[in-house]
């Protein structure tokens, strides 16, 4: 087989290594691709969001399937123009990547099908919020813009003046474009975040290993909400249980009302939930592969991954057993000073092999170029380093043993990736987490 990933992030590096190990595919393409991705696959200048150039480059190379990675191209149609010129394609199509793309539209879903979630209420007036904000006076409080905002259109406010500044900016401002003109405001939930991406077809749904994520940019959980500064899998608050309350009161729910909205979801979906007092809720959901959850969970996958996609692609997800690795898996995102801020671009990278590697860890380049075949800086996030232990205290200290080595001027990394999970009671009693 040829595939074309498309995308060029972390994301789509784990992609491609993991692709990489299938014996049935010949060739990887990958557009625009990294510097680190560019060792793994050939990659062009298309951009992801370019779907007719995607859709040409596709039909050039021959390949014989298309993996649509970030969310933009999916909630753009990407999957529905290559289907409509009988290009194979993994990823949901327009209709159903609204569930992204619409927090209003995910919003509405929950509450018609009774799939638990926060109280909320939608607002296009920036004057109707900040009155129903100062109404309601409860505190932290939760503003989103409806649409997409690359991971950071999310405000936590801890008073109505923090509030009232976020819509403002949001609405008003437009700090996230037009993704910002409506708003969701929601209540806060309080309890353990939990990530858990799966593989569906449009009828079953198969969860993959279970992560916790790292948003904030300083220990501690301080500092600006970013993409994502590390994470770790499996997840030790989501025991069996939850799970299983999941797949019944969730997963399986979601799916359903996706189908029965004609907007039947095949692809990798990604619940952000929320283990509250009441059971688990959910935050958010994505319509493709998380980053950087991908980075922890992708490692840890024994079944052939194209082998999985084609089972998504035929609706024939049932018959596969997907299998695991029974072991931990850890990543550190190293990020360039002042993310997710202003940062500087095209620093040198020390410390990586030609492959842009390193022994005991696999790197995964997010923001990385290369020139006169050394590695440079190129964006926010530049590198997730991740490694396989039988114990999670083990993966962190080799995927810190690994972050050590390498360097860029004014790196950044959190010191902290793991140890909410390390400290968990439930994972000091040793529950069976998945």
């Amino acid at each position: 087989m040829k595939v074309l990933v498309v995308g060029g992030g972390g994301r789509e590096h784990a992609i491609i290594m993991k692709l990489a190990e299938s014996p049935k595919i010949d060739k990887l393409y990958c557009t625009p691709g990294n510097g680190g991705i560019s060792k793994y696959a050939q990659c062009f200048s298309v951009k992801a969001t370019d779907i007719e150039g995607v859709v040409e480059i596709a039909k050039e190379l021959a390949v014989d399937m298309v993996v649509v990675a970030p969310d933009d191209p999916l909630v753009l149609g990407m999957v529905d123009a290559l289907e409509a010129e009988g290009i194979k394609a993994f990823g949901p199509n327009k209709a159903a990547a609204a569930i992204e793309g619409s927090k209003v539209f995910s919003k509405d879903l929950m509450k018609k099908y009774d799939i638990p979630t926060a109280k909320y209420e939608v607002f296009s007036d920036s004057v109707k919020a900040i009155e129903y904000l100062k109404n309601e006076n409860k505190y932290p409080a939760v503003i989103k813009a409806d649409g997409l905002a690359l991971g950071k259109g999310v405000i936590i406010a801890q008073n109505f003046e923090e509030a009232k500044n976020a819509v403002i900016s949001i609405m008003e401002d437009q700090i996230f474009g037009k993704s910002g003109a409506n708003i969701v405001i929601e209540e806060f939930l309080n309890g353990p975040e939990v990530s858990v991406l799966c593989f569906t077809d449009g009828k079953t749904i198969s969860p993959m290993v279970s992560s916790m994520d790292h948003k904030r940019a300083l220990d501690n959980d301080e500092g600006l909400n970013t993409g994502g500064m590390g994470t770790v899998a499996p997840n030790p608050y989501y025991t069996q249980e939850i799970a299983d309350t999941c797949m019944e009161t969730i997963f399986i729910p979601t799916i359903k009302a996706m189908s029965n909205e004609n907007r039947t979801f095949k692809g990798c979906l990604y619940f952000g939930l929320m283990i509250t007092e009441d059971g688990p809720k959910v935050i958010e959901y994505n319509c493709r592969f998380g980053d950087p959850e991908t980075q922890v969970v992708l490692p840890l996958l024994d079944t052939d991954l194209i082998d999985i996609f084609n089972a998504v692609i035929n609706e024939t997800l049932s018959d596969l057993n997907i299998q695991w690795k029974n072991q931990s898996a850890a990543c550190i995102i190293m990020a360039s000073g002042g993310y997710p801020k202003k940062y500087e671009t095209g620093l040198e990278i020390s410390g990586l092999d030609e492959k842009g590697q390193i022994s005991d860890s696999m790197i995964f380049h997010a923001g990385t170029q290369i020139k006169d075949e050394k590695f440079y800086t190129s964006g926010g996030r530049v590198l997730g380093v991740t490694a396989l232990s039988d114990q999670l205290s083990s993966a962190l200290d080799l995927a810190y043993s690994s972050v050590s080595k390498i360097n860029f001027d004014k790196v950044h990394y959190r010191k902290d990736i793991g140890q909410r999970a390390l400290n968990s009671k439930k994972l000091q009693e040793e529950l069976v987490c998945y």
